[in-house]
């Protein structure tokens, strides 16, 4: 656990490297430092706890098969990299469900309600450039507005730092995918790819650090 520092910074060191190397185009850059994100991500979790919760180690490692399988610009490798993040979600529920401790109704519409309506507007914005790939997405934005639901829940219910990392965490994944879905089926824009990246590394950093909390607590 002394040496977590040390794994914390080759996670920012290798995240940076491979937002260098999307800014500047450069395709080896991209294919040496992406598939490390996560991998360096990992190792920083394993040395900061004694004790390993397996459905965040699973998640890690489809989040970084999923970021390997992107890297491949086919439709193919996307739905496949969905799949993988698809996985990933749903683990990282499994997760939080079992931190939950019981709510009111209230307490359920209040955490239901911010993603419910980012869902259906995303998919309203979406739908008739969808195609063949409507179902899904509308499954993969159903899973991830799950995650957002029990996030914001556990953190209603908790009100801790573990609780705030992990809605943050889960607010920038929605973005993250959000900005992915309108980039490659809406309106493409340069700055996309970079945000979705920047969002998406915080994304996966603060979920990391709400488990590494959630341990000490």
């Amino acid at each position: 656990m002394k040496n977590n520092k040390r794994f914390l910074g080759i996670f920012v060191l290798v995240s940076i490297m491979y937002i260098v190397g999307l800014l500047l185009g450069n395709e080896t850059l991209k294919f040496i430092f992406k598939p490390l994100i996560m991998l360096s991500l990992l190792l920083y979790y394993i040395k900061s706890v004694q004790i390993k919760s397996k459905l965040f180690i699973g998640a890690v490692l489809f989040s970084f098969l999923g970021d390997i399988l992107l890297l491949y610009d086919t439709e193919l490798f996307f739905m496949l990299g969905l799949v993988s993040f698809l996985l990933a979600h749903i683990l990282f529920i499994s997760m939080v469900i079992g931190m939950l401790k019981s709510s009111t109704i209230k307490q359920k519409i209040s955490a239901v309600i911010p993603f419910l309506v980012t869902y259906f507007g995303l998919l309203f914005l979406l739908k008739d450039s969808l195609g063949e790939m409507l179902i899904p997405v509308v499954v993969y934005g159903l899973v991830i507005s799950v995650f957002g639901v029990v996030s914001l829940l556990n953190h209603l219910l908790s009100k801790s730092k573990a609780s705030q990392y992990l809605i943050y965490g889960a607010i920038f994944f929605v973005i993250s995918d959000s900005l992915l879905a309108i980039n490659k089926f809406y309106e493409s824009q340069e700055y996309y790819p970079v945000i979705v990246i920047i969002t998406y590394i915080a994304a996966q950093y603060l979920i990391c650090k709400s488990v590494i909390e959630n341990s000490k607590e």
